[in-house]
């Protein structure tokens, strides 16, 4: 890969959004919506019973940002929002007869808009732009007869917890060196979360790629000792991410963020004011889906541990 080959596919990216008119899409299309408002409608009229946790991790979207976009849906009588028939902590969307019939008018007018484009070419050149626009998926893997594969994010299921030590340790050991004093660490990690679970303040997901597990993280009360209903205490205020995993060969296809997002959406939707974690400096990958995600580094320091130097992090994340 050469710098020329890079500044090409920036070139041709630059081109086909203007093109499309990606970033005037209201005005492109005479609608006053965003290109991203748009596709929101469009995942919401085209999917069964979604819930907005689905739309964060199909369309890769802050928590926050797609909060106050269903927001604006709701007060403009677009779509309605309740309970999900799955998980009554997640939100259920259904448009309203309004709603689709905006989503119906947005998907006329962008095929119209798309017809427009074809027109303008000759049968032969338009059977060429077709044939290049599915090499393009084909190659950078989406395309209908070897469709990318289906992100999930699901509840852990009887062996996931165990699966999250076994691979914590495999992973770190290969890529980082860390000894056995991080697995045990894991073990009593996963092992409180079981025993001191609660479903109104903690959460793990399991992703999948087509079926097969490939990343993990929990979300729990920071101090997750202290369990406001055993108790009867004050309920918890900072949420902890932990053990964030995401296999090497799903690397760079979002479940990374996808994982960081439902943890955060999780977090605020709960009601707790924060959420932090602790991390440290040699897992760089991480820290960039912090940073994209909101999170400010608050404090570092050296330690000695896992049978290493490093240097530990601490990050938040206000709510």
């Amino acid at each position: 890969m050469t710098g020329r080959e890079v500044q090409q596919v920036r070139s041709f990216n630059r081109f086909y959004t203007n093109l499309i008119g990606a970033l005037d899409y209201g005005r492109h299309l005479y609608t006053p919506y965003t290109l991203t408002e748009a596709r929101v409608l469009y995942e919401i009229s085209h999917g069964h019973r979604v819930d907005a946790a689905d739309l964060r991790s199909s369309l890769s979207l802050d928590a926050g940002y797609l909060s106050r976009l269903l927001t604006r849906f709701e007060e403009g009588g677009l779509i309605t929002r309740g309970p999900s028939e799955r998980d009554g902590r997640r939100q259920r969307i259904v448009l309203t007869e309004h709603g689709r019939a905006t989503a119906d008018l947005l998907e006329e007018r962008s095929r119209d808009s798309a017809g427009t484009l074809l027109k303008r070419l000759p049968g032969p050149d338009r059977t060429r732009l077709l044939e290049s626009m599915t090499a393009i998926r084909e190659l950078l893997g989406d395309s209908p007869e070897h469709p990318a594969p289906v992100l999930r994010l699901r509840d852990p299921e009887p062996g996931d917890l165990g699966w999250m030590v076994q691979r914590n340790a495999v992973l770190y050991a290969r890529e980082y060196g860390f000894d056995l004093s991080y697995e045990a660490l894991v073990a009593r990690i996963v092992a409180e979360y079981a025993e001191r679970y609660d479903p109104l303040w903690d959460r793990t997901w399991i992703a999948e790629l087509d079926g097969e597990r490939v990343g993990a993280v929990m979300c729990v009360r920071d101090g997750i000792e202290a369990a406001p209903r055993e108790t009867g205490g004050t309920p918890p205020s900072t949420a902890r991410l932990r053990l964030l995993l995401v296999e090497p060969e799903a690397r760079g296809r979002g479940v990374g963020q996808a994982l960081v997002s439902a943890c955060v959406g999780f977090a605020r939707e709960t009601g707790y004011r924060e959420l932090v974690l602790w991390t440290n400096s040699v897992l760089s990958a991480a820290r960039v889906l912090y940073e994209r995600a909101g999170f400010e580094l608050t404090a570092e320091r050296p330690h000695h541990s896992f049978g290493r130097e490093l240097v530990g992090q601490d990050w938040r994340l206000p709510l």
